[in-house]
C-alpha cells in the first residue's frame, strides 16, 4: 500500500508540481494545491508591501498554505479533498469545522482569508473560473460538461456534480493543476468572519487556521474593525461598538460604515460591485475589506481584469445576532455565482443540501527573510 501511494504521489507531482497528496494522521489521502505567499500590492491597487493576511498565522508569516483542490467529502467522520465525489452537504458550520480539524494538526476548514487570497489572485490575472451554476453546467455554456452526482436532482434537473469533473474553465487557473468548483456546485462554509447584529467581526489575520483558536460564537478571538484606521478592537457584544465597521443599507445597496440606519433581520442582497464604504471608513480599513474580498477594488483595472467581478452577488442579514460566511454559490445561482459571491445570511446552525465545505492546511514553515513571491499557481 505504501509503495502504491508513493508511486501515485510521485506521478501526481510529476504531472502537476503545484499539487500535492497529503495524508491525515490516519494515513488517508487528500489532494491539495499549494498557494505561495504574496503581498497586498501583488493583487490590489495599493502600494502596500504588507503580506496578505492569509499568510500570517499567530503573528508569524508563513510561506503559503495548502488549499483543497476539491470540495469536501467526509468519510469516517473526517474531511477529504478527493476527485469525482459527490460533495458532503446538509451539515452546519460547526460540523464541517470539526470534521476538518479531526484530520490532525494544521488541518482546518478553509478560511475567509484563504478564499480571498485565491480569489484576488485570480481576479488580478483575469481568471474568473466557471462552474456548476446552472443545473450541471455554467450559465455561459450550452452543454453539460460535468458528471452529475447520482440520484441528486432539482426539479428533474442536475443539481450537484462530482468534484473536479467539469471542463478546464472550472478550475481557478484554467489548468488541470488548479482548484476546482469555486464557482457554484455547493456553497462552502468558511472560518474567520461573521456579522453580529450587522457589525463586522473577524479573527485576526489567518489565525482561524489554527485549530487552537476558537471560532465559537462566544470566542474572545472575534474582533471588530476600527473604521478610522483598520485596527482590530474588542467588540461590545451588542453590535454597537463605537467607531467599528458595520453593514448599512442605503438605497438597497450594501455600505460598510460606522452606523446602521437600515437594519433588518431578513435576507437582502446586491451585486458585489455595488458594495461601497462610507466616508468614515479610512483607506487602511478599506484595504482590510478589499483584502478579504468584502468589497470591490474599483481602482484595479488593466488588460483582462473583469471590473464586473463576474456579476457575483452579495447576500446579507444585518439584523440577526450572528451570520457566518458562505462563498461561491451553488448550482442554481447562474451568473451570481463565483469567486466573489458572498452569503452572510445564514446562522451557524443552518444546514442545506446545497451547503458544503473545503479543507485547507496551513504550512508551519516560516517564510525566509526574503520570501519567494511565486505566481505560477
Amino acid at each position: 500500500m505504501a509503495n502504491n501511494f508513493e508511486a501515485a504521489a510521485f506521478a501526481l507531482q510529476c504531472a502537476f508540481p503545484k499539487n500535492k497528496i497529503l495524508m491525515d494522521d490516519k494515513g488517508m489521502p487528500s489532494v491539495f494545491v499549494w498557494i505561495p505567499a504574496f503581498r497586498l500590492c501583488d493583487v490590489l491597487s495599493t502600494a502596500s508591501t504588507d503580506i496578505h493576511p492569509a499568510f500570517r498565522v499567530n503573528g508569524k508569516e508563513i510561506a503559503g498554505f495548502y488549499f483543497g483542490k476539491y470540495q469536501t467529502k467526509v468519510y469516517n467522520e473526517r474531511a477529504y479533498s478527493l476527485p469525482a465525489e459527490d460533495p458532503t452537504v446538509s451539515q452546519n458550520f460547526d460540523w464541517f469545522a470539526s470534521k476538518t480539524k479531526a484530520n490532525g494538526t494544521g488541518w482546518h476548514e478553509a478560511t475567509v482569508a484563504e478564499w480571498a487570497a485565491v480569489a484576488l489572485w485570480c481576479h488580478k490575472r483575469g481568471c474568473e473560473p466557471r462552474g456548476n451554476n446552472n443545473y450541471g453546467k455554467d450559465a455561459n455554456e450550452s452543454t453539460y460538461d460535468a458528471i452529475p452526482a447520482p440520484g441528486v436532482q432539482d426539479s428533474g434537473k442536475t443539481a450537484r456534480v462530482l468534484t473536479g469533473t467539469g471542463p478546464l474553465p472550472w478550475s481557478h487557473n484554467g489548468q488541470m493543476d488548479g482548484i476546482w468548483d469555486m464557482s457554484g456546485n455547493v456553497w462552502e462554509w468558511l472560518l474567520g468572519l461573521r456579522l453580529y447584529k450587522g457589525e463586522l467581526h473577524i479573527i485576526a489575520d489567518n489565525n482561524a487556521a489554527d485549530n487552537s483558536v476558537s471560532t465559537a460564537a462566544s470566542s474572545a478571538a472575534w474582533k471588530a474593525i476600527r473604521a478610522s484606521d483598520g485596527a482590530l478592537i474588542t467588540p461590545d457584544g451588542n453590535g454597537t461598538t463605537s467607531g467599528s465597521i458595520k453593514l448599512n443599507v442605503v438605497s438597497g445597496k450594501a455600505v460598510w460604515d460606522t452606523t446602521i440606519t437600515d437594519q433588518k433581520d431578513e435576507g437582502r442582497g446586491c451585486s458585489f460591485t455595488d458594495i461601497t464604504a462610507g466616508s468614515a471608513v479610512g483607506d487602511a480599513a478599506k484595504l482590510v475589506l478589499m483584502a478579504l474580498a468584502l468589497m470591490p477594488d474599483a481602482a484595479l483595472t488593466g488588460t483582462g481584469i473583469d471590473t464586473t467581478y463576474g456579476g457575483d452577488y452579495f447576500w446579507f442579514n444585518n439584523g440577526a445576532e450572528e451570520r457566518l460566511p458562505l462563498r461561491g454559490g451553488y448550482w442554481y445561482d447562474g451568473g451570481n455565482a463565483g469567486l466573489f459571491n458572498l452569503n452572510l445570511n445564514n446562522p451557524r446552525s443552518n444546514s442545506n443540501w446545497n451547503i458544503g465545505g473545503r479543507s485547507a492546511l496551513h504550512h508551519v514553515t516560516l517564510c525566509a527573510a526574503t520570501p519567494r513571491w511565486i505566481w505560477g499557481l
